[in-house]
């Protein structure tokens, strides 16, 4: 965990704030070798479990074309 000091925070406050939303590492903030604060990313929680994947998976190639294999299946009739 990185630390600064107060006066070094304040003049790069934005960048900062940048570098911790990008990296996701906490910046502990020190005012006369004593640390005040901490800086750390804020992590959002979808509100269901269902749709919290979309957009983090793809499908790659054709899922419906044969593979080629051969197989036996039965079939069982009532």
């Amino acid at each position: 965990m990185k630390t600064i000091k107060a006066s070094e925070f304040k003049a790069k406050c934005l960048q900062l704030m940048n570098e911790v939303a990008d990296s996701g590492d906490s910046i502990v903030i020190t005012k006369n070798g004593q640390p005040v604060a901490q800086l750390c990313p804020v992590i959002s929680r979808p509100a269901t479990l269902a749709g919290c994947h979309k957009g983090t998976m793809g499908i790659v190639g054709d899922i419906v074309a044969p593979l080629g294999e051969s197989w036996d299946a039965e079939c069982l009739s009532s």
